[in-house]
């Protein structure tokens, strides 16, 4: 049996889990408006294998939701993961957020999930993902336009889901687009994820493994009255 840590910082939902192999034993998570991940963080790991009964020693490995996602909370998350993998010695895993996003949705065959963040202005990080929750177009950073996903809706469901799909709404037309602005990255939906690459041993360079931004960090600087 396989204990794994998962940690999803990417968004406002800090979120903490442990998982026996594929099945979710403790979650600890709190969706926060304010970014409190460097506060909860830890706190939220101790607690959780207090409440597993466990301790670092028992773990085999540690899961981080890799983003896209804030650019703050996923370098808090990814630093927290590699100095555990480092002290514990044990394997890295990454965990594609948006993908974590489409296991939340079930869908009926060859219907399609979007897991949407929003970016900046009409700007959203996208993916698009089939019935078994396998990739059909990779992750973008794209402004929403009337033509967006146009290529992928027909007569089958698409879901558009996530922080981005209040934007989606408002510009997209097709009837056979679902809403639903609910779904957030959680630490609840990594653990199937994350054990199938553990058992296939698809582990990351703790010394070099880096976000995935997506887009370069852009600090907004206040501007001069003067």
């Amino acid at each position: 049996m396989a204990i794994l840590l998962h940690l999803e910082t990417a968004t406002t939902n800090c979120s903490v889990s442990i998982s026996k192999d594929d099945e979710i034993v403790v979650l600890k998570e709190n969706n926060a408006a304010s970014y409190s991940h460097s506060e909860q963080l830890h706190v939220f790991i101790k607690e959780a294998l207090k409440e597993a009964s466990l301790s670092f020693s028992d773990l085999d490995a540690i899961s981080i939701s890799k983003g896209p996602g804030s650019y703050t909370g996923l370098r808090i998350g990814v630093s927290a993961a590699k100095g555990l993998c480092f002290s514990l010695d044990i394997p890295l895993i990454s965990v594609p957020t948006l993908q974590s996003m489409a296991h939340q949705v079930q869908l009926k065959p060859d219907e399609l999930v979007i897991p949407v963040l929003d970016a900046r202005r009409m700007e959203v990080y996208s993916c698009i993902y089939g019935s078994d929750h396998k990739e059909v177009r990779e992750t973008r950073a794209e402004i929403v336009n009337e033509e967006s996903f146009a290529d992928y809706v027909s007569d089958i469901k698409v879901y558009v889901v996530g922080s981005g799909a209040e934007k989606c709404r408002g510009v997209l037309q097709h009837p056979n687009f679902v809403f639903d602005e609910s779904i957030v990255p959680s630490a609840k939906d990594m653990a199937s994820i994350a054990f199938r690459k553990y058992k296939a041993g698809q582990f990351e360079d703790v010394a070099y493994f880096e976000p995935y931004y997506l887009k370069d960090f852009v600090l907004q600087q206040k501007k001069n009255k003067n």
